[in-house]
C-alpha cells in the first residue's frame, strides 16, 4: 500500500496541530510508521486519502455499532440539521432519548446529557461527592475515565495510595482525594477506605475495563464492591462509556446482577456524535442543579443532532436485540481465528470477548489488571499493527486499546482477517 498522501497530511498536520493529532493514541507513537488520515467511511470499512481500503476494528473507538454512514442515522442527522445545530435551549429530542435511557436501565430514572465521557465523569463524581459530602474516591489503575484533573494520576508503591499527577499541568491539590485501587483485588480497596481519614465519597469503575486492553472484573469482585460501598455509604460508578451498548445492549448491566449507584455513558448514546451523559435515582439526581446546589453545565449539552442521531440507534437496536448474538459470534469467531494462528506459530496469545468488543495480547498469561497487561509484548503487537495494516485490517493502534465489531462488519470480513493475521504472523517469525 501507499500512504504518499497520508505522510504528507501528517508533516502538514505537525506544523499546526500539537503531535500532528488531536489525541494523543491517533500519533501511532505506540506501534510505529505514519497514522493513515481517513477521507470516509463505508458500512465496516474505511477508505485513506490514498484511496485504500482497511475493515475497521475501532469503529471510532466504539459508538458505530451500526458501522459508518448508516442511511436511517443519515437521514435523521440530516432532518435535525436542516432544523438547525444548536439551540442553548430545551428540545423535545433530549425527553425523548432520556426517556429511552431510563427505560432500559434499572439504575437509572434520571438523567442528564453532557458533550463527552470525559464531562459525563467528571460531573458523576462531582455529584457523587456533593450527595454524599466528602472528597475522597476510589478509581483503579489501567482504568481510564477521561482527562479530567483528579482522574489522571498513577498509581504509587504498595496497595493503596493518594494519587501523584501523571501530567504536568495537574495541581497534586488536585489528585490527593483519589485513592488508586488494584483492579480485580478486593484488598486493595478495602486498604483505600481504611486510608480515607474523611470518608470515601464514590467508587468508580469500568465493568468492562477497555483502556488497559479488554478486561472484564470478575463478578465475585464486582458484588464485594458493592457491599463494601454499601458498609461505608460509598456511591459505587460504573462507567460505561465504552461498554454500554457495546457489551450488551444495557452494557455490563445486561450480563451482570450487580447494580450501581451512578452510571455514566458515551458517545454510543449519540451514534457517534459528541455527546455523553450520566445517570442515578432521582434522589441523588435532586442535589443536581437547577434542582439543587451541585452546579453542572454545557451549551451544548443536549445538541439536537446529536439527540436526534442517538434515539434513531436506540431504536434500532431495541426494534431487534438478538443483533447482539450475531456481533459476539463474529468477535468470537475473530478471536479464534487469532488466536489459532498463534497457536500454529508457537506465540503466545491471550483473548478476551464481551458482546461486539474484543481484545488480545501477546502474552501467556490471563490477564486480570493492568500489571497483567503491561506484560504483554507490546513490541511484537506494534510491528503486527503494521503488518494488518499492510494487508488492509484497521486495528486499535495501540496494544491497551479495545477492538469493536459493527453490525456493518460481515463474515467475510471477519475471515479475511484472521487471514491477514496468519499472514502476518507468519511473515514476523
Amino acid at each position: 500500500m501507499s500512504y504518499k498522501k497520508s505522510e504528507l497530511a501528517f508533516k502538514e498536520a505537525y506544523q499546526v496541530i500539537p503531535g500532528g493529532v488531536d489525541s494523543p493514541v491517533r500519533a501511532f507513537s505506540s506501534v510505529g510508521g505514519t497514522p493513515v488520515f481517513i477521507e470516509r467511511g463505508e458500512g465496516g470499512e474505511l477508505i485513506d486519502i490514498d484511496g485504500n481500503r482497511y475493515i475497521d476494528f475501532v469503529q471510532s473507538w466504539g459508538p458505530l455499532i451500526w458501522g459508518h454512514a448508516d442511511k436511517d442515522i443519515e437521514k435523521s442527522v440530516i432532518e435535525a440539521v436542516k432544523r438547525g445545530l444548536s439551540f442553548g435551549a430545551p428540545t423535545l429530542g433530549e425527553t425523548d432519548l432520556a426517556n429511552e435511557i431510563v427505560e432500559m436501565f434499572d439504575s437509572i430514572e434520571k438523567v442528564r446529557f453532557v458533550s463527552s465521557g470525559t464531562e459525563a465523569v467528571m460531573s458523576a463524581i462531582r455529584l457523587a461527592r456533593g450527595y454524599t459530602k466528602r472528597d475522597d474516591f476510589i478509581k483503579f489503575t489501567g482504568c481510564y475515565h477521561g482527562h479530567a484533573d483528579s482522574l489522571l494520576v498513577q498509581a504509587g508503591s504498595g496497595m493503596a495510595t493518594f494519587g501523584s499527577p501523571s501530567s504536568p499541568g495537574v495541581p497534586a491539590d488536585l489528585t490527593k482525594h483519589t485513592l488508586l485501587a488494584t483492579y480485580n483485588d478486593i484488598e486493595s480497596v478495602k486498604a483505600c477506605f481504611a486510608q480515607s481519614e474523611n470518608g470515601v465519597s464514590s467508587v468508580i469503575i469500568e465493568p468492562i475495563a477497555g483502556n488497559m486492553g479488554l478486561v472484564p472484573a470478575d463478578e465475585a469482585f464486582l458484588e464485594e464492591l458493592r457491599v463494601l460501598c454499601d458498609e461505608h455509604g460509598a456511591l459505587l460508578i460504573f462507567d460505561e462509556v465504552m461498554s454500554g451498548f457495546r457489551a450488551s445492549i444495557t452494557g455490563y448491566q445486561g450480563i451482570g446482577a450487580v447494580k450501581p449507584d451512578i452510571v455514566t455513558l458515551g458517545k454510543v448514546i449519540g451514534a457517534g456524535m459528541p455527546v455523553g451523559a450520566f445517570g442515578t435515582r432521582k434522589e441523588i439526581m435532586a442535589e443536581l442543579s437547577p434542582e439543587g446546589p451541585i452546579y453542572q453545565a454545557g451549551t451544548l449539552s443536549g445538541n439536537p443532532v446529536a439527540m436526534s442521531a442517538g434515539l434513531t440507534s436506540l431504536k434500532k437496536l431495541k426494534a431487534d436485540p438478538t443483533i447482539y448474538k450475531i456481533l459476539e459470534k463474529r468477535a468470537t469467531r475473530l478471536m479464534e481465528g487469532f488466536k489459532a494462528s498463534a497457536d500454529e506459530l508457537n506465540i503466545p496469545m491471550v483473548t478476551t470477548v464481551r458482546g461486539s468488543m474484543f481484545g488480545f495480547y501477546f502474552s501467556d498469561k490471563e490477564v486480570k489488571n493492568f500489571n497483567d497487561a503491561l506484560e504483554n509484548n507490546s513490541e511484537l503487537f506494534g510491528k503486527f499493527h503494521g503488518k494488518m495494516l499492510e494487508k488492509g485490517v484497521y486495528l486499535a493502534c495501540s496494544s491497551y486499546e479495545t477492538g469493536f465489531i459493527s453490525i456493518a462488519t460481515t463474515d467475510e470480513m471477519i475471515e479475511k482477517a484472521i487471514k491477514a493475521c496468519k499472514e502476518s504472523l507468519n511473515e514476523l517469525i
